[in-house]
C-alpha cells in the first residue's frame, strides 16, 4: 500500500481518549519476513492510567507493565489467557501508564485469519512478545496515516470483559468506526 505515512511521537503523547478516537481509520504496519502485514484500525479501547481499575497500570509499575509508564509510542505487548497476545499503544507523558489497546483491524494487505479481537488481530498481524517495548517509530512496526482518509461515524461504548473494574466497567471508554463488518462486538 503506498502513501502511508508514519505517526509521529507526537501523535501519541497528547491525551488518551483522543489518541483513542484518532486512531480509528489509521494503518498497524508490521513487516515479518520481508512482507509488510497492513489492517486498517477499526475498533479501539482506550486505559487511563493507575486511577483506571480495568487497566494494567492500577497494580502499579511491574515488570509486565513497565513499558506502560514509559514515554508514548511504544508498544505494550502482554499474553492472556495463557494463549493470545494483546497489544496496546502507549501514551500522554511518561509515568501515566495510559494506553490504547487494539481491538480489531480490517484486513487491508497480506493478512490471513480473523482480525476480529485484539487476540485474533496480533495472531494474524505476528505479534507477539517479542514486540514488548517495541518503539513504533520503527522500520518494521509502526502505526501510519494513509494519503486519504474517508469519513466515518465512531460509535462509543463501554469496554469489553473489565466487569472486575466496578464502576470503570460501565465507562464508555471503547470506540469503533460503525457498520464496519471487523469490529469485534457490536
Amino acid at each position: 500500500m503506498k502513501g502511508l505515512r508514519k505517526l509521529p511521537r507526537a501523535f501519541y503523547a497528547r491525551d488518551t481518549v483522543e489518541v483513542a478516537r484518532d486512531l480509528l481509520g489509521k494503518y498497524l504496519v508490521h513487516v515479518v519476513d520481508g512482507v509488510k502485514r497492513i489492517g486498517r484500525i477499526v475498533e479501539v479501547e482506550a486505559y487511563l492510567g493507575a486511577h483506571d481499575l480495568a487497566a494494567h497500570s492500577s497494580k502499579g509499575i511491574t515488570e509486565r507493565t513497565r513499558v506502560m509508564f514509559g514515554p508514548a509510542g511504544y508498544a505494550y505487548v502482554y499474553l492472556i489467557y495463557g494463549m493470545y497476545h494483546c497489544v496496546n499503544v502507549i501514551t500522554e507523558c511518561e509515568g501515566h501508564g495510559t494506553g490504547v489497546l487494539l481491538r480489531a483491524l480490517e484486513p487491508v494487505q497480506h493478512l490471513e485469519g480473523r482480525t476480529q479481537g485484539p487476540g485474533l488481530l496480533c495472531r494474524a498481524m505476528g505479534i507477539d512478545r517479542r514486540l514488548y517495548g517495541h518503539d513504533l517509530e520503527s522500520r518494521d512496526f509502526y502505526l501510519a496515516q494513509g494519503a486519504v482518509s474517508e469519513p466515518f461515524t465512531i460509535v462509543q461504548r463501554p469496554r469489553i470483559g473489565v466487569d472486575y473494574a466496578g464502576v470503570w466497567a460501565a465507562r464508555e471508554l471503547r470506540f469503533y468506526i460503525a457498520d464496519n463488518p471487523y469490529v469485534s462486538r457490536k
